[in-house]
């Protein structure tokens, strides 16, 4: 019954051609926008950041997908199930939120011209689509493709009519969204035809006058990386000539009519297209973009024209979604870590009619607990930033240590890498202080092989300052690569100085590396290539090694066992391997010759399984020490105790 009502206030909404379910809201970028499944970064937003841009007043979130690379490819084009398990979860959020959510096939994205017989597969695409969301909420909406272009609009209307009937084949209650060729274009609008479908929204997107809009973009035709300071509304005396890269183009063209273009009357003037349009027809409208890119725009007249365009939708009962939340044309101040407490655009969100909340100083302070790097995802505020053209699977599900994913990374070439950003950087200055480890298991298949392993620091505006990198390299010496799984466990305190690659040029290391302003962690194929090489990484992570878990899924020990300590001899520190064949509560202790307890290293009840942690002896004098592992099953069925001695070198 809930189901039928929300129908038919669908339908009236559609049919009225006024008022929609939504009114404002943003694109959420650079998410699902990956090639393939397995590569997109699924904690890089979460339900939170669903809840904060539902605070800043958007009843509505675009979520741009590369809907077709999400498939096995021609001829079936069958979803990857391990997109739909992504989706699913966004859908969750937008419903328990009560957030319109529209699902964008964003496949193209505007820089290449659409494929004549793209209706391959836009039809099982979204017939699947259909199929799969069809009981969800009507919350839900469905945009067919993004800014198709270099494609007649009489073909495209053909093709977009036969796509709405593939999906009215299967479900009759979600609203689609239909859009113009011409990249969205508001003028192609009228070139579309009368849909008999009547639950319909046509949408539009708005970046006019564009050399103001895009100033800066490296990726139009042609790249506008030179074009600056274009200023809006038009003002003769703030200018810009026009760059020699540019000269003889048409920018050079847009420049000398700037005076024309650059006004408000003709943002109202086009808008009016869309208006008109809506009107005439009696069908609702919708920009689905619109936005500045930051980087080269004068950050006032960026807001004056976003202010411009909004107020100007919304006086005419236009919905909107501005692209984007985060990234280059996004909410946030330009060069910051995107922190919704503390780098929002005030004035920007003002502009656009958002709430405001309230806005602190962000202040680095030293992590002082562990740090998880990856444990079946890439945690929250580690993004990748990996470059690596051959294999990288970060949901590997056939070979995983523990969970239910790991990395998977073949395929790459000398220098490439696993790259993990952290956003904001990281102060470990005191967990390298106070013995934590770099922790992963990894498993290769070449035991000739190597990677390594390395922090990059940030680097500065100081001239002389590079990004500095401490690191460490990992080879069957330190390893067995035979298609087993190891744990690699190594202190941030064995990581040395590497130098630094900066401008093209290297920089031998001069001790200047900087644990409180690390950028990020990387996996490098650092002395050779990896092309005929596959290594898995799982649990990866910055730990106290005294709470490192080894081994509870493969090889459950059958008996206890406390081994010798390694090294030994040692100084200060020393390795402590003990194996627990059931559930036990289980002690171990350090004493001194005479008998004296001088340390406890584990007093609890452990699982079954293997574990290693690292005795530091720094405050005890040289001398010969003893381990005391005692395990009493907790169902009391065993009692185990073992001794080892250690000797301590000063």
């Amino acid at each position: 019954m809930k189901k039928t009502v929300w129908f038919l206030i669908i339908f009236c909404y559609c049919a009225q051609g006024q008022s929609l379910p939504f009114t404002r809201g943003v694109n959420l970028t650079n998410w699902f926008q990956t090639g393939s499944a397995r590569q997109i970064q699924f904690t890089k937003y979460t339900k939170k950041d669903f809840e904060n841009i539902k605070s800043l007043g958007a009843d509505v979130v675009r979520l741009p997908i590369n809907l077709h690379g999400m498939t096995s490819g021609a001829p079936q084009y069958t979803l990857d199930p391990l997109f739909l398990y992504f989706l699913d979860q966004v859908v969750d959020w937008s419903e328990e939120l009560h957030i319109n959510l529209i699902l964008d096939n964003h496949s193209s994205d505007g820089t290449n011209s659409t494929d004549t017989a793209v209706g391959k597969i836009l039809i099982p695409v979204w017939t699947q689509m259909a199929e799969h969301f069809k009981n969800r909420s009507s919350k839900l909406f469905y945009e067919v493709l993004n800014e198709p272009n270099g494609i007649s609009d009489s073909l495209w209307n053909k093709i977009q009519q036969e796509v709405v009937a593939a999906i009215r084949s299967i479900d009759t209650i979600h609203t689609i969204i239909v859009g113009p060729a011409n990249w969205n274009s508001y003028y192609n609008l009228a070139s579309m035809p009368l849909y008999s479908d009547t639950n319909l929204i046509y949408t539009f997107h708005f970046y006019d006058p564009f050399i103001f809009t895009h100033q800066g973009a490296g990726w139009s035709s042609p790249p506008l990386d030179s074009l600056a300071g274009v200023p809006f509304p038009y003002n003769s005396q703030r200018m810009p000539t026009c760059p020699s890269s540019l000269i003889g183009t048409w920018i050079q063209t847009s420049l000398q009519y700037y005076y024309q273009d650059g006004t408000v009357q003709k943002i109202h003037e086009r808008l009016n297209v869309a208006k008109n349009f809506s009107t005439t027809r009696n069908v609702p409208v919708y920009c689905g973009e619109f936005g500045v890119y930051m980087l080269n725009s004068p950050d006032s007249d960026r807001v004056y024209w976003y202010e411009v365009v909004r107020t100007y939708l919304e006086e005419n009962g236009i919905p909107w979604t501005s692209w984007d939340y985060q990234g280059g044309f996004g909410l946030f101040k330009k060069n910051t870590d995107e922190l919704f407490d503390h780098d929002l655009n005030v004035p920007l969100l003002n502009a656009l009619g958002f709430n405001v909340p309230p806005q602190t100083s962000y202040v680095r302070e030293p992590d002082s607990a562990s740090i998880e790097l990856y444990t079946d995802y890439i945690q929250a505020n580690v993004f990748d930033a990996s470059y690596s053209p051959g294999v990288l699977d970060y949901y590997d599900d056939q070979n995983p240590h523990s969970g239910k994913y790991c990395i998977h990374w073949s395929g790459a070439q000398q220098y490439q890498s696993i790259s993990f950003d952290f956003k904001p950087n990281k102060d470990l200055s005191y967990l390298r202080v106070n013995g934590y480890a770099f922790n992963c298991w990894v498993k290769g298949d070449n035991p000739s092989s190597s990677f390594a392993i390395r922090f990059v620091d940030s680097k500065t505006s100081d001239p002389n300052d590079h990004p500095w990198r401490m690191w460490l390299n990992v080879d069957s010496n330190v390893l067995s690569f035979n298609n087993e799984w190891h744990l690699l466990q190594i202190p941030l305190s064995n990581f040395s100085e590497q130098g630094a690659w900066d401008n093209n040029t290297w920089y031998n290391p001069v001790e200047l590396f900087d644990w409180t302003d690390v950028d990020r962690f990387e996996i490098v194929a650092e002395e050779m290539s990896l092309a005929n090489v596959n290594f898995w990484f799982d649990e990866l992570g910055i730990v106290n090694p005294s709470d490192v878990f080894v081994d509870a899924k493969s090889n459950v020990p059958e008996k206890y066992n406390l081994s010798q300590n390694y090294p030994n001899p040692f100084n200060p520190t020393t390795n402590i391997e003990y194996a627990i064949a059931k559930e036990s509560y289980v002690t171990l202790k350090i004493y001194d010759v005479v008998g004296r307890e001088i340390a406890t290293l584990v007093d609890e009840v452990k699982p079954a399984g293997n574990y290693r942690l690292t005795f530091d002896a720094t405050r005890f004098s040289a001398g010969v020490y003893f381990a005391r592992l005692r395990a009493t099953s907790t169902n009391n069925s065993t009692s185990f105790i073992q001794v080892r001695k250690l000797i301590l070198l000063k």
